[in-house]
């Protein structure tokens, strides 16, 4: 394994380290990464066009074999060239092909003990991972990996957007973390977090006012933990954290068990003086393999979903019934049975279900519990998707019906057995033609490229939190301006309904209102990627859709094959176009209680009349404004301008 990872290197040449400091820069000459030996102690740092992005960082771990933290000397490097080529149907964009540079710097501490860093450096990417070789002296052949050293230093006046990670077996029916807590919107890096337990990927930072850096991780498997990022410190930055002792119930260890020789996951790191490379990044998936072949033709596509709006009491027959007809209607593919369908429902007239959907051309998900003993959540079914032999069986039975996919709920925590987890399902449900999502759940980390039956996960405070408190439905522009350069910038994200009930209720009447546009939902079908997207128009409010929004929902695509930064600010706005079927659709988002005029760079529909749906003016006590349809003539410089009405939106088609 070591020696093939360094053998698929292309153009490489072994050469001798020259003094205590060595350059990779990236195939534009833009991006440089040097890796030093200080005192012992190995660093990295990068520069972007001349600047520094991030200052002298830590690299190093310890293990129960050897501490590469310290009193190390930098040896021989392995360097060259790569080209990244694949192709891929559930993320950003349907094709890559980049090139990059990669090098393996081999450290070795006073007793001869060797570890490598391996550096892969595109020209807004970076990535880095650790290679352990088997130990000639007592020939190990395992290790405990108790932590790692590597940190990520930024410059001061940098400030962040960042998500705090939360203390274990706490929240609702303790499951927590779960990845879902409030970002910060540029606050300095000297606060500490609410929680005071560090910070959940991805982790958003402007640097010195006009650069921006995105860091995560990608690569993790079921032979590793997932990490997070410690509290701020002065001097050193912030340090890779691996998972805290409580979580999973307390079961498991917080440390990395490994076989030697062997390696850790990526750490990544992308930058730039724009958002573009933020948005835009494919690194998640560039340093990854695929884990197996399908076993299935997955179909992307469009679901409703009942329980957002209607919760636990319409999950019966007649209720799901309306739910296929309404996606039926829509042209959808989908339609997501949550949970307690094994009691309120029942198993037989599940498979009655089934049957009634596929004569209508719809398709059945079915959501399961992931414990165990793992937490308190209660909601049934229950004890199966935890447990091999009963996963299987229930699988099995799933394949049968005809059913083709799962979502999987209340997971929380980054333990190796957790996420050995997440693999264990995803991998079983290939085995018997089944989609996978989750939620209440870990960042997903190039999983979309690793198993080809992952659809995504949601890993961050959804739309569920609109229905439950005013607070969180107020929030919903902050939080959906967020994600396009933070959460879904790394990994598919299933948010949960692009939400056209403006009250949350059944009968759209009472509890509290929906505080966005219908522009800015139907935009939200683009800023947010998600290859099986729900779309949450229940059978009561699709009847009252003005015919062109209507129209829209029917048409939305959710399969992408470019994907372009065009404008924003996190927190505030966010303007995305993305190409599918070799036509644009462009979304935009004003997460503010102002209007925002843009002037938008479309350069690829430069001449071009397209269609376009924005919100009118509000009329004095309204709530809402009301939507429009009209024709935009982009001009051939490429430029358009609207305006965004407060927690408006606007969406551009071909």
């Amino acid at each position: 394994m070591y020696k093939s990872l360094l053998s698929s290197l292309v153009l490489l040449a072994a050469m001798p380290a020259w003094g205590a400091e060595r350059a990779v820069t990236s195939p534009d000459g833009r991006l440089v990464v040097t890796v030093a030996d200080e005192g012992g102690r190995p660093t990295y740092r990068v520069d972007y066009g001349g600047r520094p992005m991030l200052l002298a960082s830590a690299l190093g771990l310890k293990t129960n074999y050897a501490d590469f933290t310290q009193g190390l000397t930098m040896g021989e490097i392995v360097e060259g060239s790569v080209q990244t080529r694949y192709s891929m149907t559930r993320t950003k964009c349907s094709a890559v092909d980049k090139a990059a540079r990669k090098a393996v710097f081999s450290f070795a501490n006073g007793d001869g003990m060797q570890m490598d860093v391996e550096f892969y450096v595109s020209d807004n990417d970076v990535a880095f991972r650790y290679l352990l070789p088997r130990p000639k002296r007592g020939n190990p052949k395992c290790a405990v990996v108790y932590g790692e050293a590597s940190a990520y230093n930024f410059p001061a006046q940098t400030t962040t957007f960042l998500s705090p990670q939360i203390q274990p077996m706490t929240g609702w029916e303790r499951t927590k973390p779960s990845y879902e807590e409030v970002f910060s919107s540029d606050a300095p890096m000297d606060r500490k977090s609410q929680y005071g337990v560090g910070y959940t990927y991805p982790c958003l930072f402007r640097v010195g006012g006009d650069g921006w850096a995105l860091v995560s991780e990608t690569g993790v498997t079921g032979e590793y933990v997932g990490s997070r990022l410690g509290e701020y410190v002065p001097g050193s930055g912030y340090t890779v954290a691996y998972p805290q002792e409580g979580e999973m119930n307390g079961n498991g260890t917080p440390w990395a068990a490994i076989a030697l020789p062997g390696s850790t996951p990526w750490r990544t790191l992308t930058v730039g003086t724009t958002l573009a490379p933020i948005v835009e990044t494919t690194i998640p998936y560039d340093v990854v393999q695929p884990q197996y072949e399908a076993r299935a033709d997955y179909r992307p596509g469009r679901y409703t979903w009942s329980w957002l709006i209607w919760q636990d009491q319409s999950i019966n027959y007649e209720d799901q019934v309306r739910f296929v007809d309404t996606a039926a209607d829509m042209g959808y593919e989908y339609v997501l049975v949550d949970n307690w369908w094994d009691t309120q429902i029942g198993r037989d007239r599940i498979e009655e279900l089934v049957r009634y959907a596929r004569s209508k051309g719809v398709d059945l998900m079915l959501w399961y519990n992931s414990n165990g003993f793992e937490n308190d959540a209660p909601q049934g079914p229950r004890g199966i998707m935890n447990r091999a032999v009963d996963r299987k069986r229930e699988m099995t039975w799933l394949q049968k019906i005809g059913v083709k996919g799962i979502k999987v709920d209340f997971f929380a925590g980054d333990k190796q057995q957790t996420m050995q987890l997440y693999e264990d399902i995803l991998s079983d449900a290939n085995d018997y033609g089944l989609q996978v999502i989750f939620h209440g759940c870990t960042l997903p980390r190039g999983w979309e490229r690793m198993y080809p039956n992952f659809v995504g996960s949601e890993a961050a405070l959804a739309s569920e939190n609109v229905f439950f408190t005013e607070e969180a439905a107020r929030r919903e522009g902050y939080d959906m301006t967020m994600h396009p350069f933070a959460r879904n910038a790394v990994g598919s994200f299933d948010w949960g309904g692009i939400i056209m009930n403006r009250m949350m209720s059944k009968d759209n009447r009472s509890r509290h209102p929906r505080f966005t546009s219908d522009v800015f939902e139907m935009a939200t079908a683009i800023t947010n990627q998600c290859s099986v997207n729900c779309v949450e128009v229940t059978p009561g409010v699709a009847d009252t859709l003005p015919a062109p929004v209507k129209d829209y929902l029917r048409r939305i695509p959710t399969t992408w094959e470019e994907t372009r930064f065009v404008d924003g600010y996190p927190t505030k706005y966010a303007v995305v176009a993305r190409r599918s079927g070799g036509k644009w659709y462009v979304g935009g988002l004003n997460g503010t209680s102002a209007p925002r005029t843009l002037t938008l760079d479309l350069p690829m529909l430069a001449g071009r009349t397209v269609a376009c749906y924005i919100d009118k003016p509000l009329k004095k006590g309204r709530l809402w404004p009301e939507p429009e349809l009209r024709q935009l003539k982009v001009g051939k410089d490429g430029k358009a301008k609207v305006t965004l009405q407060p927690m408006g939106g606007v969406v551009l088609m071909e």
